[in-house]
């Protein structure tokens, strides 16, 4: 693993978000954003009241984050910006608790909450990946589709735009969760970007599993511990490994720390620090096929080089299994599809009920 020193921080000027998102999660974003309208539309239906509601509220119970409170935060946050070439800057928020956490929430302005708890055990460049991390999840617009998917969550019941029965339902949570683990391990390469020191990245998640005592941590054998979940066990924790992450919205941290080194392992970190990566300019002509490719691709390759005892059962059955899990893929983008079908369909049907002009 290599690191780039703070005296040579490298910016990207002009970088897409396509640059550090998971191929899953950019399948998915990809097909969203090409939905002319769709967020407004939501936005009409469900109000704005909710967002309002949160950002007065932590105007009113934290400390929000400027040149003259909390400074430090205020120079890393501009740092991050500089780095990943933000053209908006969200606003920025440090709430008293000792959780440890940080969140991005907001749909027509996101903005960023790290708690004192976060704080207290990070140094300034572990906090420099987290803002770098939440910074990634407010330029790929994870708030904004987050929160569109959860409002259709729930309008799902009374606008019939999605199933309702019981086992489809849990099937579209299912494939919106994994959406969003995919989208942390997103955010976590443009902390990574922005930090540009792999090691302070790996420690982040150590001391998410750890807490502040990393001195007693070594590197080396927490990510052996990835690899131990990942190949230990029998069917039956094959089986408990599926239902410990089903309606988890993060990834483990031993889990994320391997996909982070396994990210920087392949290349493609080193590929972007080059300056090879994709621009803004080219956002709209990315295309939903390929990036639906991309996403089964990398599934299928993770299934078949994975060690889980389930899926290695699985995968030794025969190589029919291949193709349903390269349709994973996919899968998780199925959603977003379906989401684009519909809305295009009630769109169509609403102009012509207007008289096929749009409002």
């Amino acid at each position: 693993m290599t690191s780039v020193p703070d005296r040579s921080r490298i910016t990207f000027p002009d970088i897409s978000s396509r640059a550090w998102e998971h191929p899953a999660d950019r399948a998915a974003l990809v097909t969203l954003r090409t939905l002319r309208g769709f967020d407004a539309v939501l936005r009409t239906l469900s109000g704005l009241l909710q967002e309002r509601q949160h950002r007065l509220m932590y105007l009113a119970t934290s400390v929000r984050v400027n040149e003259r409170q909390f400074r430090d935060l205020h120079e890393l946050r501009q740092d991050c910006a500089d780095i990943l070439d933000a053209d908006q800057i969200p606003e920025l928020f440090v709430l008293q608790t000792p959780v440890v956490n940080a969140f991005t929430i907001g749909m027509d302005k996101p903005f960023i909450v790290i708690t004192t708890g976060l704080l207290d055990v990070m140094n300034y460049e572990e906090q420099r990946f987290v803002i770098g991390h939440e910074l990634g999840h407010a330029l790929s617009g994870h708030a904004v589709y987050r929160t569109i998917l959860m409002h259709l969550m729930r309008l799902a019941g009374t606008i019939g735009w999605l199933p309702v029965g019981g086992w489809a339902l849990r099937t579209i949570i299912a494939g919106l969760m994994e959406w969003q683990r995919k989208s942390e391990l997103s955010g976590d390469r443009a902390g990574l970007l922005c930090g540009q020191d792999v090691h302070t990245a790996i420690r982040v998640q150590m001391k998410l599993a750890g807490g502040s005592r990393v001195s007693e941590i070594d590197v080396d054998a927490f990510l052996e511990q990835a690899a131990e979940y990942d190949s230990s066990g029998d069917l039956r924790d094959g089986v408990l490994k599926l239902l410990n992450i089903e309606l988890l919205s993060h990834p483990f941290s031993v889990l994320r720390a391997a996909e982070l080194k396994n990210w920087v392992d392949s290349g493609a970190y080193s590929t972007i620090v080059r300056g090879d990566y994709p621009r803004r300019a080219g956002d709209d002509a990315a295309k939903i096929g390929d990036e639906f490719k991309n996403a089964a691709k990398n599934y299928k390759q993770n299934f078949d080089q994975s060690e889980d005892p389930l899926i290695r059962t699985i995968r030794d059955l025969g190589s029919g299994f291949g193709g349903a899990v390269g349709a994973v893929g996919n899968g998780v983008s199925d959603v977003a599809s379906d989401i684009k079908d519909r809305f295009t369909h009630w769109r169509k049907n609403s102009d012509t009920t207007s008289g096929g002009e749009d409002a």
